[in-house]
């Protein structure tokens, strides 16, 4: 008898382990750091990642007092270099959505008044200039927001802006003080992701994508709309880089939200392939995607960060995860909230009890094609366009960490720019330079780069 007790507890104790943590720990993927400054304040929410000019990758971490921005350019110095307190009714939030165009964040939230708080960040890493908070007449509050081009696009904003709280389409011809010139009044919209002028909107309470033609900014036109069924409550979408399918988003609890894969090469015959789960895991709700060339990286609440190949989109393949929420994977909105993959092939994701995850996936060796790849020797490439005016890109790898000097010197051999002069992983990078800032005339320039012991020099020329 006593043999069949401890045996009857044994499973019972797995039954129960199992379905608060199914997954075998993390897989393909580790962590290059954990920030956590700010969780005494309350829950962290979204998160979006800046590259400047100089190559410098930076997250934007939505904070419930606030936004902070942390630089990720070094895996061996990573850290928050600033801070933006919120402004509204009330001093906090429990989420907060951020976006940026040009050398500006734009950040809403859902508190009254809070309108769209504006930071430029030429200045980083050294600081954020704090523009000030734009409320544009009737504006209050927003859920989401995205970018295309110059214009912002503000979802789920109050309804005395926007009948039924879709969307606010805006110009930003001067950056600093935004204009509304448009709007989509339809349905209540969650998020949306514009492409080419087309809006893919989430519309989650009505459980739809509306594809809308936005050309013309001050009407737009709805195209398609198709339900995410089933079980529709669809948050947010990613289109595949050929256009032909689009992965949705449903965030419900019971039964749990699925990552779902639709073709939609014919508008007129949209249809439904697949939904997908991760690995070993049928319980946790998935909250938002976003697509990388052949990668899809997935916030996956409870399960963490996600990485799929997703080459074939009608079959896709996880290749890694990191478990930002290692303590259940049940169908509850606890853990990972947003995710964003730089051009290094550094992922950031968002934890709402834990704060940022740097990580990395481990081998791309399944992964496709991404673009992401670590080089296997030194190099600094021709600028282009060349000749310039006023600005250029150049493009260098690095096939291990290295500190990196890139300058630029007139005729003379004297120094009229430092690019770059900083550490940088192993990776390839693309900086732009633009000659305006420095006040160059027209003529021929040299750039060098120089580091662990490489140095290479290539001409350019600024024509104005």
């Amino acid at each position: 008898m006593t043999n069949k007790i401890k045996l009857f507890t044994l499973l019972i104790l797995l039954s129960l382990s199992s379905s608060v943590s199914a997954q075998l720990g993390h897989s393909n993927m580790h962590l290059l750091k954990n920030v956590n400054q700010h969780s005494a304040a309350g829950r962290y929410s979204a998160l979006w990642g800046y590259v400047a000019p100089n190559g410098r990758e930076y997250a934007i971490l939505g904070c419930y007092d606030g936004t902070a921005f942390i630089d990720i350019t070094d895996s061996a110095n990573i850290r928050e270099v600033d801070f933006v307190p919120n402004t509204g009714t009330g001093s906090s939030n429990a989420w907060r959505e951020m976006k940026f165009v040009g050398h500006y964040a734009y950040v809403v939230s859902e508190l009254s008044q809070s309108g769209i708080q504006i930071m430029d960040l030429q200045y980083l890493p050294d600081s954020v200039r704090y523009v000030g908070k734009f409320n544009m007449t009737s504006h209050s509050s927003t859920h989401s927001i995205s970018t295309d081009g110059t214009y912002l696009y503000l979802n789920g904003v109050n309804t005395s802006f926007v009948p039924t709280g879709g969307i606010a389409i805006v110009s930003l011809a001067n950056p600093e003080v935004p204009v509304k010139i448009g709007q989509w009044a339809t349905k209540y919209v969650h998020d949306c992701r514009i492409i080419n002028d087309t809006i893919y909107a989430s519309c989650i309470n009505a459980g739809e994508i509306n594809i809308i033609n936005a050309t013309n900014k001050a009407a737009p036109v709805t195209v398609k709309t198709f339900q995410t069924v089933p079980n529709p409550f669809t948050h947010n979408s990613a289109r595949t880089v050929d256009g032909k399918y689009l992965f949705t988003t449903d965030e419900t609890s019971s039964p749990n939200g699925k990552l779902k894969v639709w073709n939609i090469a014919n508008l007129n015959n949209v249809t439904y392939v697949r939904n997908w789960l991760p690995t070993s895991i049928s319980t946790a709700i998935v909250h938002n995607v976003e697509i990388y060339g052949n990668l899809a990286v997935i916030a996956h609440y409870t399960a963490g960060i996600r990485v799929l190949n997703i080459a074939d989109p009608e079959n896709p393949v996880e290749i890694g995860w990191y478990d930002t929420y290692p303590s259940s994977n049940s169908a509850s909105f606890n853990g990972c909230w947003g995710v964003y993959m730089f051009p290094s092939g550094k992922i950031v994701g968002s934890d709402m009890q834990t704060g940022l995850y740097v990580v990395k996936v481990t081998s791309l060796t399944n992964a496709g094609s991404t673009g992401v790849t670590v080089p296997e020797k030194y190099s600094l490439s021709q600028n282009y366009p060349n000749p310039f005016n006023p600005t250029t890109k150049i493009n260098f790898s690095l096939p291990k960490s290295s500190n990196v000097s890139l300058k630029i010197h007139n005729m003379a051999g004297k120094e009229v720019a430092s690019v770059v002069n900083d550490r940088r992983d192993a990776g390839n990078y693309e900086v732009t330079f633009d000659a305006a800032n420095y006040g160059l005339s027209s003529g021929t320039y040299f750039y060098t780069l120089t580091t662990n012991g490489f140095t290479e020099t290539k001409k350019m020329m600024l024509i104005k």
